[in-house]
């Protein structure tokens, strides 16, 4: 991890560090799997050359953690949870402490799965990219969109309740098509869709380098492109007032908006701007190896295989790195597109 994104290593640790004990971490993400069955151009987790599960019996230790910190949700993430033999005893060890559970995934296994997915999650959140056509050209998959449909359609005859929605990421390839993802979405009876701007700068995503300017040009917007994006939003905004107040559009109309002066930012044509953010205080991700972030994009705070996960959270880097941080004048929060400000 690069030392000037690192804050738990600059300066001595302040005095004041232990009103940042964490005593309640409601939230929890999982990678469940490092690999992933897709080949994303604005994601590079697919290009890893190792693949790591998570198993059980790395969880089990924990239990009594999860309990102390009070973990209400969590979500299974990855890579693809579902490449994970061991989902399914993953997601009962957690079911049978009263928590709640989200898949997050590329929906290309969920009919294999079906019975067992609507069984075990109380939500599913898939990856839509655009209309078929765009969305199999992203996810460098043939069929993706059909698989994906064929998968949401399998799980609904297993539980037509299962409250399944989307999330799309913009980048340069789906950029003027934000309505017809929506309507892609309502093609796939989806329950709703949540828009985000891909990620362009962090060592997130098997990205421990970051990515180099040319790299960055493949998935980040020209001048001209943010213009077309400001256009489709402000499209989508206007014409589709009652799923935005009904909020099967998860977003507000400023969130939307911000989507495109993300890319702006990126292009210096204007400034970089943290959203409202909590995660670090509320929720926690712990990856395939055990190491454990405070979010996605943050340096590690420990791992939960040299220590129990309270001792991680609440540990001296943990403590120092949140006392440290300031959201509003971050680099990394800065340039965030996947905030969490959670409210119980």
């Amino acid at each position: 991890m690069a030392a000037p994104n690192n804050l738990i290593t600059i300066g001595d640790a302040p005095r004041d560090i232990e009103q940042h004990r964490v005593t309640q971490l409601p939230v929890l993400v999982l990678h469940a799997h490092s690999s992933c069955n897709c080949r994303c151009v604005m994601c590079d987790i697919w290009k890893t050359k190792d693949s790591h599960a998570f198993q059980s019996a790395d969880l089990q230790p924990h239990l009594e953690s999860i309990r102390q910190l009070g973990v209400r949700w969590v979500v299974l993430s990855g890579g693809e949870p579902l490449l994970n033999n061991e989902w399914p005893q993953l997601c009962s060890l957690l079911r049978r402490e009263g928590i709640r559970l989200t898949l997050l995934t590329t929906g290309l296994l969920l009919a294999r799965h079906a019975a067992q997915v609507a069984e075990l999650f109380d939500d599913i959140i898939v990856s839509l990219d655009g209309p078929e056509q765009i969305h199999d050209a992203i996810r460098r998959v043939d069929k993706a969109f059909a698989l994906l449909q064929r998968g949401v359609d399998a799980v609904r005859k297993q539980r037509s309740s299962l409250k399944i929605t989307a999330r799309a990421t913009i980048q340069k390839a789906n950029h003027a098509h934000l309505c017809e993802t929506l309507a892609a979405a309502k093609q796939l009876k989806l329950n709703g869709v949540s828009f985000l701007a891909a990620d362009l700068t962090s060592e997130a995503f098997n990205r421990p380098l970051g990515w180099s300017t040319n790299r960055q040009s493949e998935v980040a917007l020209t001048v001209e492109e943010v213009a077309i994006l400001e256009t489709e939003i402000a499209c989508l905004i206007t014409e589709n007032r009652e799923d935005l107040d009904s909020g099967y559009i998860a977003e507000s109309p400023e969130k939307l908006r911000r989507i495109a002066r993300h890319f702006r930012a990126h292009l210096g044509l204007d400034r970089s701007e943290s959203p409202r953010c909590n995660a670090p205080w509320t929720s926690a991700v712990i990856e395939t190896d055990g190491t454990v972030r405070p979010c996605f994009f943050h340096p590690p705070i420990g791992n939960i295989h040299h220590s129990s996960l309270e001792e991680v959270i609440n540990g001296r880097e943990a403590l120092t790195f949140r006392s440290r941080l300031d959201i509003p004048t971050n680099s990394i929060c800065q340039r965030c597109v996947c905030s969490l400000n959670y409210r119980s």
